[in-house]
């Protein structure tokens, strides 16, 4: 027993002796490496901390993320869209046995480390889309063992250094959107995928040769100079025809329908595709600006879905609408068509889109973030400390709102009609000059149509009464809309107040203020928050709100009408004549008619915004 014992405890030192000198081996060249993790995320300048490397642990294979290790090695770093606003530092070479690096996405500056050439197992290199400068040092045609090397989107400049053709192993070459200059070597056309775009290169004498790939050629199978010569001058024919016809085909559409054709993309990159002013973001991006759509970022929500406050990786803050209705008709190509359209509405009392993410199973709409919020929020939602809207900031929004509205109609073709025009779609920029949100998928007309039936979208009280009986929207079911805004700015109440139920008062604010004008109560109408006003600009105002919201759409003013109104003309005196006598008439007519109906008796009802559908 004596001797299994001492067996048994020798065996025991021998494995320790062992296991140890194993962590030795294996923590000497890892811990080379956190150092050199540690010095590279150190210049990258993380400021979103993002990256969360517990940097006195020094082997990054035990638990860092964004490393991948094999064998106890780090291959691959993977630091795309985090939002890096430094530098690329040479540590980067002490990853002996780095396969992948990619930092694209993010917003990183200087010259491209000359150190990077040493890194002889590196296959992939994606810096695309930040901002480096200066030209591709020489010595990266050292890396024998690259295949793709991804540089779009920077500011380089200079040629392409002429040995870059000794990388035999190159499938993929992407120099585009950049400043290079001078030819392109030849040899670099055998490469199967190759794109020299929005750059200054000359792609070949007389410019014979493509700038940009067509197929991927197998790289066991190259051709001779010779046969790609000829295969690339035919597929350049071939693009160039390709590309007439297109282009005829879009002038034609152009013209006959006076809309563009929006070209779906998809793929990792498909986050940088700029069509005009409007940008489409990879649902990561979505995911990395929200907090994985945390509910603490949640800043409004409605029948239409949630929106999040968000920060894009240059630092960019915005409001993200996640929209609940995904399943909008003829899919995603149709969305982002629709999409597309709403980006031609720019009008300084426009809300401007940003961009967009599309999935099969994500719509999400990207705004500019609004630091004052909404006209709803200044009115009836306001936080210790915040100060009331006062009149002739009242009054700049109602002019705004005005003009927002006139431009959809008037000068959008085809026109837009909003159908959710209420305070709560007002926001306020940084000079709390009123901005329009949320007409993002609203209805768009051609101008030959008067109006558009579909399901009824809105919120209650703001919705006009043929819109709420025959589904039919028109620019006078905004008109409706905006007349009852004008009296949310006007009094600070909701549209619908069940409260005043217990006053035996209108649970409908328009009814409730026709009441009070009646009785010529102007003081009982005005937002007691208001302490200073003008009573002619209010009693203008009012009147305005009337005769946009009369029951009949042919008795209301266009919107350029009621911009005329506000300013003093467009004849208000005689639409007031007559809104006052048509209402002389029903109120007669209502005194004889059995008390209301009190529709809204159920003590359940809440307060809040009531919707009749989900996202538009």
């Amino acid at each position: 027993m004596a001797g299994a014992s001492s067996y048994s405890n020798s065996f025991v030192v021998f494995l320790s002796i062992f296991m140890l000198s194993l962590s030795c081996c294996a923590l000497h060249q890892p811990s080379i490496e956190g150092k050199a993790l540690a010095e590279l995320v150190e210049v990258l300048n993380d400021s979103h901390h993002r990256i969360n490397w517990d940097l006195s642990f020094v082997n990054p294979c035990f638990s860092w993320d964004h490393v991948t290790c094999r064998d106890g090695r780090v291959v691959s770093l993977s630091l795309a869209s985090n939002g890096f606003t430094g530098t690329l530092s040479p540590a980067i070479s002490k990853l002996k046995y780095l396969v992948s690096l990619n930092l694209q996405n993010n917003s990183l500056s200087g010259s491209l480390p000359e150190s990077l050439g040493s890194l002889s197992n590196l296959q992939n290199l994606n810096l695309a889309y930040n901002n480096f400068s200066g030209s591709i040092p020489a010595s990266w045609s050292e890396l024998s063992n690259l295949k793709h090397l991804v540089v779009r989107g920077n500011h380089l400049s200079g040629s392409i250094p002429e040995s870059l053709v000794n990388i035999t192993g190159l499938v993929e070459l992407d120099l585009s959107s950049n400043g290079f200059m001078g030819i392109v070597p030849q040899q670099l056309f055998s490469t199967p995928s190759f794109n020299f775009t929005a750059t200054q290169l000359t792609c070949g004498d007389n410019f014979r040769w493509p700038c940009l790939s067509s197929s991927s050629i197998p790289a066991s199978k190259r051709k001779s100079r010779v046969q790609v010569a000829v295969t690339v001058a035919s597929i350049g024919v071939f693009s160039i025809v390709l590309l007439g016809a297109i282009f005829g085909y879009h002038f034609h559409q152009v013209h006959k329908r006076r809309r563009d054709v929006f070209v779906d993309v998809s793929g990792e990159d498909e986050s940088k595709i700029l069509l005009g002013q409007i940008r489409r973001f990879s649902f990561r991006e979505m995911q990395l600006a929200t907090g994985n759509f945390n509910e603490s970022a949640i800043i409004g929500q409605g029948g239409y879905g949630k929106v999040y406050k968000g920060i894009l990786v240059d630092n960019t803050r915005v409001a993200i609408k996640r929209l609940m209705d995904h399943h909008s008709p003829g899919g995603e190509a149709a969305f982002s068509r629709e999409v597309q359209l709403i980006s031609f509405a720019v009008h300084k009392n426009l809300l401007r889109l940003i961009g967009f993410c599309t999935t099969p199973t994500e719509r999400i709409l990207v705004y500019p973030f609004m630091q004052n919020l909404s006209v709803a929020h200044r009115l009836r939602e306001l936080k210790p400390g915040e100060k009331t809207l006062d009149w002739p900031t009242r009054k700049r929004i109602v002019f705004g709102a005005a003009h927002g509205l006139e431009y959809l109609h008037e000068h959008c073709d085809p026109k837009i009609i909003h159908r959710d025009m209420k305070a709560a779609n007002i926001l306020l920029d940084d000079n709390f000059e009123a901005v329009l949100g949320d007409f993002g998928l609203a209805k768009h007309m051609d101008a030959k149509v008067t109006h558009v039936t579909t399901q009824v979208r809105g919120t209650m009280g703001h919705i006009a009464p043929e819109y709420l009986s025959t589904g039919k929207s028109s620019e006078k079911t905004d008109v409706f809309g905006y007349g009852v805004t004008l009296l949310e700015l006007v009094t600070g109440q909701r549209a619908i107040d069940l409260s005043r139920l217990e006053d035996e008062e209108d649970v409908l604010l328009l009814d409730h203020i026709k009441k009070l004008l009646r009785e010529k109560r102007l003081r009982d109408i005005v937002d007691k928050n208001l302490k200073c006003y003008d009573e002619k600009e209010v009693e203008t105002i009012l009147r305005v709100a009337m005769v946009c919201t009369q029951s009949s759409p042919e008795e209301r003013p266009r919107m350029a009408e009621v911009v005329e109104m506000l300013e003093g003309g467009g004849g208000l005196a005689v639409r007031w004549a007559a809104w006052e006598e048509v209402e002389e008439i029903r109120s007669r007519e209502m005194s004889l008619m059995a008390p209301r109906f009190l529709w809204a008796e159920d003590s359940t009802h809440h307060q809040e915004v009531m919707h009749l559908s989900q996202a538009r």
